[in-house]
């Protein structure tokens, strides 16, 4: 049984377009893409190659695979990028189109993604591609999802989750950033509680 870790970059207002460079995503005129940039420090950078550490799959939606394949292929010599380019990448998607990544293989729904996760292999880390998460969230196929937080309001833009099911999480980790960011890395704590703070008559 393989590990499913999800992770986002997002705003304070939960902003999750475009945090890498400013033609990522520029749907719906978004026109302020790359805005994780000047805030990925030390502790950030040290976090993400934590993530990334030992031996991964990807899983990934169509549209960050296609950034990703646009990106990674053209670095050479450099150890993260080689750990991308040899991975294999599992892509959620409805196209016919090629993959053309190498070692790259399309799943069709969310059932593939759960008989994928029930294979021996290495961890599947999950990054970018917003719209998987409510469909593996919904499937309880999430093991720990990390949030990257950080100090801005976009005001515009995809939001984090739309449509995820309910549910707790309890906190595994969390630090901050010198530049104000903080992470936190959740696992998945069963159903909601609620209570009241009324008072009884």
């Amino acid at each position: 049984m393989r590990q499913i870790t999800a992770g986002l970059f997002q705003s304070m207002d939960g902003v999750v377009q475009a945090p890498g460079g400013p033609d990522e995503d520029r749907s719906d005129g978004f026109s302020l893409g790359g805005w994780i940039v000047p805030h990925v420090g030390e502790t950030v950078g040290g976090f993400i190659d934590t993530v990334f550490d030992g031996e991964f799959d990807l899983l990934l939606g169509r549209r960050t695979y296609d950034i990703f394949a646009a990106h990674w292929p053209r670095i050479t010599g450099d150890a993260f990028a080689d750990k991308f380019n040899r991975a294999a990448k599992y892509v959620l998607t409805s196209s016919s189109e090629p993959l053309a990544w190498a070692n790259s293989h399309a799943l069709p729904d969310i059932d593939a993604v759960a008989a994928l996760k029930r294979t021996d292999g290495p961890k599947l880390i999950v990054q970018g591609s917003a719209t998987l998460y409510p469909a593996l969230l919904s499937a309880g196929l999430v093991d720990r999802l990390y949030l990257i937080t950080f100090p801005l309001i976009l005001g515009r833009g995809k939001r984090d989750l739309p449509g995820a099911d309910p549910g707790a999480w309890r906190l595994l980790e969390h630090r901050v950033s010198e530049g104000g960011a903080i992470i936190a890395v959740y696992a998945p704590a069963g159903a909601v509680a609620t209570g009241s703070f009324a008072l009884d008559d």
